[in-house]
């Protein structure tokens, strides 16, 4: 509710404050006014007055409209009373993106630099810096999942990806399918997601022999979930760095016969993944350029939040609820404090001096004579 320049936050205390405060002031009223009969039964009004040392009818006037004035205030404090401050520039938060990052061990794989699985965290926290004002949720996978629910808080979803690491993932593997329910869940337990614009980015290297993504990706295409994918990797093979958990290289894994362990998307897993992105009515973006492609992904993210979900100007209020609640608190202090008569001074009589009497006062009469 806005009145003049001026904003209230609860303006139904408004209604209820005038209320309560046209009642206070009738018992009041009434009070006086049966004080008022109550002195007219003890007799002549001139000589019950007169009994009176003081007045305190206007006194006590004074101080009901103190009480009267504090309570409008109160309750108009209550309202929540805001001026306008300012404008600012909010993007809408109804976008609610789930960052599915593979970390599989092939991840390690050192053809974009530093190596596949480092650029993807980088790339990532580039994304949940650039979709400022939407809701990020996150999956982590190789042959399982775990995953983050979502949250506004895009830095806890990057800090949840950066401390993970291949090396952390139980099962190794690349489950794809598994991965994506994970992520169909978090969208599904969020009760206001089901009234956000619903995006799924998949970032991985591999194909899924185990499951059927390509079905899971139509069910959240039906469901009004978009889903984007970011290949890393082709078809050229690539060596696979033994990493130390403290990060180091220590060589590169062999297969158990000694050779060379490389990675790299067959045929059918590159038309797997494009099947995943056509199926959840997004689109692939291959890694090229030293890049893994998920900066693709964000521009368009940030293209669709300024243009199709738009931005919005949001006026920005000051709360000066406090002024008003200070004054109320005032008024009932000087309401309690004033009296109803005036500090009444008692001084005492000067005694008369004694006379003597007796013995003492006829030895005095005959010094005197």
């Amino acid at each position: 509710m806005t009145l003049g320049g001026m904003r209230f936050g609860a303006w139904y205390f408004l209604p209820i404050g005038l209320g309560i405060a046209a009642v206070v002031a009738s018992l009041l009223i009434v009070g006086g006014y049966r004080l008022r009969r109550a002195t007219a039964l003890l007799g002549d009004s001139v000589q019950v007055k007169s009994l009176f040392t003081f007045d305190a009818t206007r006194r006590r006037g004074y101080k009901g409209v103190l009480l009267v004035l504090a309570t409008l205030l109160a309750f108009f404090a209550a309202a929540r009373p805001q001026f306008g401050k300012g404008e600012r520039l909010v993007p809408r938060t109804n976008l609610d993106v789930v960052l599915v990052l593979d970390f599989s061990k092939s991840m390690f794989a050192q053809d974009v630099q530093p190596s596949r699985i480092f650029r993807a965290k980088i790339e990532i926290e580039r994304l949940v810096k650039a979709l400022r004002g939407a809701r990020f949720g996150a999956v982590a996978f190789a042959g399982d999942a775990m995953s983050f629910p979502l949250t506004a808080d895009g830095a806890a979803v990057a800090q949840f990806l950066r401390q993970l690491s291949p090396n952390d993932m139980p099962v190794g593997g690349t489950a794809i399918a598994r991965a994506l329910n994970h992520g169909r869940d978090l969208l599904a337990r969020d009760p206001r997601s089901a009234e956000h614009e619903r995006v799924v980015v998949l970032v991985t290297d591999g194909e899924d022999l185990e499951g059927n993504p390509v079905e899971v990706a139509r069910q959240l295409g039906e469901g009004k979930t978009t889903v984007h994918v970011v290949q890393i990797g082709g078809r050229t093979p690539e060596r696979i760095p033994e990493i130390a958990p403290d990060g180091s290289v220590q060589g590169y894994r062999t297969t158990p016969d000694g050779h060379a362990m490389t990675t790299a998307l067959s045929a059918e897993g590159e038309q797997q993944l494009l099947d995943i992105a056509t199926a959840g009515g997004g689109q692939l973006v291959r890694a090229e350029k030293g890049t893994t492609g998920i900066d693709t992904i964000t521009a368009a993210l940030r293209k669709k939040m300024v243009t199709e979900l738009g931005e919005r100007v949001e006026n920005v209020y000051a709360d000066v609820f406090h002024y008003p609640l200070a004054l109320a608190l005032l008024l009932l202090l000087l309401e309690a404090f004033w009296p109803e008569a005036p500090k009444r001074t008692f001084t005492r009589p000067v005694p008369p001096p004694r006379r003597p009497r007796g013995l003492r006062a006829l030895r005095e009469e005959r010094r005197d004579g």
